[in-house]
């Protein structure tokens, strides 16, 4: 079967670096939101004279976010019509609530369930300093927002979003990325994503 799997959850906990350990064990198509939109949207910002690190304004939640999701899921559709398993890292809190959204996808490539082994990693952090240890190392200046207002932010770090797409239960895996990501962690990730 074919392999369409989410790895979720909020700033810093380590999802994209997560999904990369997994895909050297098994080959996908790479679709980090960050990376598909980033560039557009930022141009699109700065063009409006807007902050071109902006992810939290109502501006950006209303014209722009969605554009970046949605363009990320008609990359997936083409992929999986292909026949290319598919990662997809984002958080998908909006998407992940909407229970249309993956029927959607897969009738938009052409499979059905029985094709598509559709699974969801919510990557979470039981370490809030290593989140923010995360968050700061990495650099960026979209996170600005999220430093500054850490004391609201960080209620956030162990978040486990809402799934109500009609999966299995057991097709939805809990990753607690605390510590070192370790040759036995990333293991453990294959056999579930292979089962």
């Amino acid at each position: 079967m074919q392999k369409l799997v989410f790895f979720v959850g909020v700033a810093g906990t380590g999802k994209t670096t997560v999904a990369e350990r997994v895909s050297a064990h098994i080959p996908c198509a790479f679709l980090d939101r960050d990376t598909v939109g980033g560039r557009f949207v930022e141009r699109f910002l700065e063009v409006n004279d807007l902050d071109p690190n902006d992810r939290d304004s109502q501006f950006y939640k209303e014209n722009l976010r969605d554009l970046e999701y949605d363009t990320t899921k008609d990359i997936c559709i083409e992929n999986l019509r292909v026949g290319q398993n598919v990662f997809m890292i984002s958080p998908f809190t909006a998407e992940l609530k909407n229970k249309d959204w993956i029927e959607e996808v897969l009738a938009a490539s052409g499979k059905t369930k029985e094709e598509i082994d559709v699974k969801v990693v919510v990557v979470t952090l039981q370490d809030i300093d290593q989140q923010r240890d995360r968050i700061e190392e990495r650099g960026t200046v979209r996170d600005t927002w999220k430093l500054e207002n850490w004391e609201s932010y960080e209620t956030r770090v162990d978040f486990v979003p809402t799934i109500n797409w009609d999966i299995p239960q057991e097709n939805i895996e809990i990753f607690d990325n605390s510590g070192d990501l370790t040759t036995t962690k990333v293991e453990k990730l294959v056999s579930f994503l292979n089962n």
